[in-house]
């Protein structure tokens, strides 16, 4: 038998862990054999020594097989997902699986909450009345069978290891621990029986890493990692220096998604990063042979409204409305003050501190304080005005939606306390750095 102290002496030592002794400490996180304090001495151990490739392979894997795998043998296309580390206004995923799943793709995507100043994918689902986030695994395998794809929130029954596994992180300081972070994404992400994944790694003020060194040690360990466990990655880093799209909210980022989808309204830099995340799914799906086969895709499947239908029909068959697109506000609570945020001064809007936008987000009622924390999905922002737009004073730079007329006003303030204008226009990030792929 292997004791859990004599693991976890090896890993502070700096030595290589067995597959044997990976499996053990799984088992004992699952099991409850290995205490809470032995479990926060393994993951300090591991957040110090860091991990191999190999290492965080097994790791990963002992997490993804310590609840249900799934499988897809009754499939004729390929299974593909994405995975972002989070943002402010991040609603790509509702796009992307959309076309992807107008596109032949079947996309079965396990989702989060808010968590900390980044929303949630749930949470804006949850904007919808009647909407059904958790349906059993069986019901979950039969709606993305039908519909190409369905968006629900994680369930007990996977990767449970890293359920335990990350609240502890949470309460020792070793959350942001490259092969952590990597084995905890991975482990759910692989349970749902992905042939191909792809990962939208973002950088800027607004996420979780805050500089392109850690974001590309982060993309290059989850690649390596995942393409190690047999599933074809890639990441692709962009831009969270700013908010993504003109919202941040949840029901107000879902009007934003029928917009896009639609066509009614399409922001250049959300649109960007959506057809990239979306072509290279096709690409490694199989779907399309190179970039420009499957940008042609996607812009069909956009321009001819089949990926606003498939995601029309995921909503009703999860328990929403059968209306959403031709009107969205009959199934979602609107904020009951609505107000203009105007610059006092001219310039060109420079800077954003997205992190603080999130967080009056998180503020007005739109995210959560603490876990068991009521979210009111009405609050937000939307007509945000991007980076390098030149304004006069008296203009509209965003429109704060909130639940009464003291909080709008505490958002107000915010939102202009996270804007930086200047008389020179300054050089913009770019919206997409590069793509990541494994190392041979």
């Amino acid at each position: 038998m292997l004791l859990p102290q004599e693991i976890i002496r090896h890993k502070r030592d700096g030595l290589v862990l067995s597959q044997d002794e990976i499996q053990a400490f799984i088992d004992g996180l699952v099991s409850g054999s290995f205490t809470d304090a032995q479990v926060g001495a393994m993951a300090m151990s591991i957040y110090q020594q860091g991990m191999t490739v190999d290492e965080t392979v097994a790791f990963t894997n002992a997490m993804k097989n310590s609840g249900d795998v799934l499988s897809w043998p009754e499939l004729d296309g390929p299974i593909v997902d994405k995975h972002s580390t989070g943002g402010v206004g991040d609603k790509v995923s509702f796009m992307l699986s959309a076309i992807v799943a107008a596109c032949g793709g079947y996309v079965p995507m396990i989702s989060g909450r808010g968590l900390g100043h980044t929303g949630g994918t749930v949470d804006k689902l949850e904007s919808i009345a009647g909407f059904n986030v958790q349906p059993n695994l069986q019901e979950f395998k039969a709606l993305v069978a039908e519909h190409g794809l369905a968006i629900i929130s994680q369930t007990s029954n996977l990767a449970p290891a890293d359920k335990r596994l990350y609240g502890v992180r949470d309460i020792t300081a070793t959350v942001d621990s490259i092969a952590l972070i990597t084995a905890s994404i991975l482990s759910k992400k692989l349970s749902a029986g992905l042939d191909a994944l792809v990962m939208d790694i973002k950088v800027g003020n607004g996420a979780m890493m805050t500089d392109i060194k850690q974001a590309n040690a982060l993309a290059q360990s989850i690649v390596n990692v995942a393409t190690g466990a047999g599933v074809k990655t890639e990441a692709i880093i962009t831009d969270m220096n700013q908010v993504l799209g003109n919202s941040a909210g949840n029901a107000l980022e879902i009007k934003e998604t029928v917009d896009y989808l639609t066509g009614v309204y399409c922001e250049p830099r959300l649109h960007q990063i959506t057809v990239s995340l979306a072509s290279a799914m096709l690409q490694h799906a199989g779907l399309a042979g190179n970039e420009s086969q499957a940008v042609a895709k996607i812009e069909q499947v956009l321009s001819s409204g089949k990926a606003a239908e498939k995601f029309a029909d995921m909503i009703a068959a999860m328990g929403g409305p059968g209306d959403l697109l031709e009107n969205p506000w009959a199934s979602m609570q609107k904020a009951k003050v609505v107000q203009d945020i105007i610059v006092k001064q001219d310039g060109y809007i420079n800077g954003m501190q997205t992190r603080d936008i999130g967080m009056a987000v998180v503020a007005l009622g739109g995210g959560r304080l603490a876990g068991d924390q009521q979210v009111d999905h009405s609050v937000g922002f939307d007509a945000i005005v991007p980076l390098g737009t030149q304004v006069k004073a008296g203009d509209v730079i965003a429109r704060v939606h909130a639940k009464d007329s003291d909080s709008a006003k505490r958002a107000t303030n915010s939102y202009l306390g996270a804007i930086t204008l200047e008389e020179d226009l300054s050089e913009l990030a770019p919206v997409i750095y590069h793509s990541v792929t494994a190392e041979k």
